[in-house]
């Protein structure tokens, strides 16, 4: 009798003990080390309180950053949807061609970060790119793309929207397929125009996958991390800089421990409370079938 009451514990202990161990733990000893002083190399460390948190608030370069982070975050998420739900309408139908763009689309999402920012280095370059090349052809001047300030953060928005499209673009090509025709059959019946069927019955009944997509769309650009610390290490003048860059750069570049962790514990509350603020005011306009 008691066995088979502990049995489904002792199933999902593996499971519950990984979980543990790799995510409740180092976000608890995150919020520890965020309330000390402590320089990664020594054994010592000293409590601080919260010295570290008002530390990063009176800084104006952890300020730029998170500027930085929401613009980055904005612009990518925003792009990367809009253009995604655009090529699914598109490529939503049967034939050769198709195909063949909806794989030629996909392919960049399988495709490493660290391979995708060396070759949007060569194609971004000031002098040698092959954008500037192009837009030399047709008597315009090269952009420094990865070099002057006013760019460069929207240069890695530009890899980034490149690099999500397809993942996104599939995503909501099976969230089309998966609409009855038998709706649409009924709009064609009530002579619905084509816009006035997108926004009444399309965007609704793909409010599910777009309630997904943009989850962890942001989720995921406020994770940024390889094409920063590959294309511009956070410069120039501080103009890429994001969160998780900037925790890297105190925690393993100036050994400044405690001050990285409480940077890490603030990019925890401001993901969790968008994510929670997302749900509460969208999650009762998703239509479920």
């Amino acid at each position: 009798m008691v066995m088979k009451r502990i049995r489904p514990y002792l199933m999902i202990a593996p499971a519950i003990t990984i979980f543990c161990l790799f995510f409740i733990y180092p976000i608890g000893y995150m919020i520890y080390l965020s309330a000390h002083d402590w320089n990664f190399v020594s054994i010592e460390k000293t409590f601080v309180g919260l010295s570290n948190f008002k530390t990063l608030f009176s800084e104006p370069e952890f300020i730029e950053v998170m500027q930085n982070t929401f613009t980055y975050t904005t612009l990518t998420v925003s792009f990367t949807i809009a253009i995604s739900l655009v090529l699914a309408l598109w490529l939503n139908r049967q034939g050769v061609l198709y195909g063949f763009v909806q794989g030629a689309i996909f392919s960049p999402h399988i495709i490493s970060l660290v391979s995708v920012s060396m070759l949007w280095m060569w194609l971004m370059d000031t002098d040698y790119g092959l954008l500037n090349w192009v837009l030399n052809l047709f008597g315009i001047s090269s952009v420094p793309w990865l070099t002057d300030p006013s760019t460069s953060l929207l240069s890695l928005v530009i890899v980034a929207v490149w690099k999500g499209i397809g993942f996104n673009t599939l995503i909501f090509i099976a969230g089309l397929q998966s609409i009855p025709r038998d709706i649409y059959e009924a709009a064609e019946l009530d002579e619905a125009n084509r816009t006035r069927t997108f926004f009444k019955l399309t965007l609704p009944m793909l409010s599910p996958t777009l309630f997904f997509l943009t989850i962890i769309s942001l989720i995921g650009s406020f994770q940024v991390f390889e094409t920063i610390s590959i294309m511009t290490s956070g410069g120039p003048i501080n103009s890429t800089n994001t969160f998780v860059y900037y925790i890297y750069e105190y925690g393993f570049r100036f050994f400044k421990i405690g001050f990285a962790s409480a940077a890490g514990v603030l990019l925890l509350i401001i993901v969790s409370l968008l994510t929670i603020v997302y749900f509460r005011m969208l999650s009762s306009r998703v239509h479920y079938r």
